[in-house]
């Protein structure tokens, strides 16, 4: 409702006004909405913002569309405030009643989505995941917004980590161990074949002669690095699905070199003015404010990552009507080279979401040094941390219904704490704090939802009642409106931390509510209304659960 009643305002603000911008923002503890649009004027019209504010003000109090959802008009000062009555009140609790509450109408424009996308030389690990559970949590929030989306996977299956691997492989001892998840075998020959580079420069001539190998085409050296990539991602899937996070399509970096799509981008970089080709080839792109070179080619003929990935980001252009990409803090310089040389070569460039990085306490990763936290092994931690927790509250439970539990409760711990933080603000993860039932966490919305679950589910049947009453009351209801509003921001902001926010702000006006208002304990009408209340409550929180990946469970 609040989208709904927001666009009714700002179109009869352009009307009175002339204006195309009116101002239109969140009017805070004062109003449901509220403008500052008089200032604007004062400035045209030469008068004071005061007087403009109330004629504005009489205008809009015949306003039909106004009078029809009994938004009522008020000024303080120069700021013309909107307080939205009974008629939007009950609208916005039928509304959030109904399965399926926050979704948008649907798109025709063809959305991609590229998140994850780590190089496949060992386990994710916790640095990895913010990308995983950021693109994964945007996704649904845009399918939830009507796009037609397809996420992908771009596979690096031609770098030189992989051909370092590939190397390990070759020469060194590489059984895989029993019991060993095949993204850390992949590691730990990773890890062990950069220990021989170290002692040895020699190895790095015999990684460049497998990458120009892999890039010529030759066989052999093909299904090697394929058959080391497949295995890692086979183990990426397992982590993947254990973070309720999923992919549409795997696209791998190689077809577009075996398809010719990349030396067709080299040339047509070659013909750009901003070319410098010497040994290698690269765009001096110095006029756009950038002082490093951007390399395509190396000296020995070979394409370098970034010529693919112009040539991946062309062939996305022309499939879809938006692109966006997730990567990481240490990406902004060739994100803005991609998108600056897109620009050149006259195709759509990509929308960016840049984050910073997850750190422990115990300080940064890296897989070459063997120094990480994989995101297995912090899955197992949570959720034996969960376990234990679920154990102390609910000690009567089955065992098998508390590991249940508490695998739904990591879950959450994880996701939640990854992405309550807006991307481009760099977070520890703390283990306890992810795992706080209390406040600020994933579990704590749970549990608002299976508190409101266990409500309806003592109340029995009940009449719908939409007819709110006290202060309390509205005030919750006016946040479950909000719902679709916070749905379409999340996907025009690309900042999906907007959501996670939004959970847990619902979640604690629904415990101040509970509180100090009874509900089972009601009578008549009042019942009836508090628990319809509830049940919007339960709707919502479930839908905004289910959007950030989080189950939605019924009881804690």
């Amino acid at each position: 409702m609040l989208r709904e009643a927001r666009e009714v305002v700002e179109r009869a603000l352009k009307e009175k006004t002339g204006l195309s911008d009116v101002a239109l923002a969140d009017g805070g503890e004062h109003a449901d909405l509220a403008t500052t649009v008089a200032f604007a004027l004062a400035i045209i019209r030469k008068q004071p913002p005061v007087k403009i504010a109330a004629e504005i003000t009489q205008a809009l109090a015949a306003d039909p569309a106004l009078k029809a959802l009994d938004i009522a008009v008020e000024t303080k000062g120069p700021y013309i405030n909107f307080r939205f009555g009974s008629a939007y009140v009950r609208g916005s609790l039928k509304a959030a009643v109904q399965p399926g509450y926050g979704s948008l109408p649907k798109r025709q424009e063809r959305v991609v989505l590229e998140h994850t996308s780590a190089n496949p030389n060992g386990p994710l690990h916790v640095g990895h995941i913010r990308n995983s559970i950021i693109g994964d949590t945007l996704a649904r929030a845009f399918r939830k917004a009507g796009y037609r989306l397809e996420v992908q996977y771009y596979v690096n299956d031609m770098g030189r980590q992989i051909a370092i691997v590939v190397w390990g492989f070759t020469n060194l001892d590489s059984g895989q161990q029993p019991g060993e998840k095949e993204d850390a075998h992949i590691a730990r020959v990773y890890i062990a074949a950069n220990r021989e580079i170290e002692k040895d420069e020699g190895i790095t001539q015999q990684v460049d002669k497998l990458m120009q190998l892999v890039e010529g085409g030759d066989a052999a050296t093909v299904k090697k690095f394929r058959k080391e990539v497949a295995r890692c991602l086979d183990g990426f899937a397992v982590t993947l699905k254990d973070l309720n996070v999923a992919h549409d399509r795997f696209v791998w970096e190689s077809d577009f070199v075996r398809n010719g799509d990349t030396a067709r981008i080299i040339g047509l970089v070659k013909k750009l003015p901003q070319a410098r080709e010497e040994e290698t080839l690269a765009l001096d792109l110095s006029e756009f404010g950038f002082t490093n070179k951007y390399v395509i080619r190396r000296s020995d003929g070979t394409s370098v990552y970034a010529a693919r990935d112009l040539a991946y980001h062309a062939w996305k252009s022309r499939n879809f009507d938006r692109a966006i990409d997730v990567l990481g803090a240490d990406h902004k310089l060739i994100g803005a080279q991609l998108i600056c040389t897109l620009k050149l070569l006259g195709e759509k460039p990509p929308e960016i979401v840049h984050f910073e990085f997850v750190s422990l306490p115990e300080g940064s990763m890296s897989t070459r040094a063997g120094k990480f936290v994989s995101a297995d092994d912090l899955i197992a931690e949570v959720t034996k941390q969960a376990f234990d927790e679920v154990t102390v509250r609910r000690p009567e439970l089955p065992e098998d219904q508390r590991r249940t539990i508490a695998k739904s409760v990591a879950l959450a711990a994880i996701r939640y704490d990854i992405v309550k933080v807006s991307p481009e603000k760099s977070t520890v993860f703390d283990w306890k704090e992810a795992l706080d039932f209390e406040r600020q966490s994933g579990p704590y919305i749970q549990y608002a939802h299976a508190r409101a679950c266990s409500i309806l589910e003592k109340a029995g049947e009940f009449p719908e009642c939409y007819d709110l009453a006290d202060e309390s009351e509205i005030t919750l209801a006016k946040q479950l409106a909000r719902f679709p509003a916070v749905i379409q921001n999340v996907v025009s902001d690309l900042r999906p931390h907007l959501l996670a926010i939004y959970a847990r702000e619902v979640a604690d006006t629904f415990n101040s509510f509970y509180h100090f208002e009874p509900v089972l304990k009601s009578e008549g009408k009042v019942r009836d209304r508090r628990l319809t209340l509830v049940k919007a409550v339960q709707n919502t929180l479930k839908e905004a659960l289910e959007t950030l990946g989080i189950d939605a469970v019924r009881t804690m």
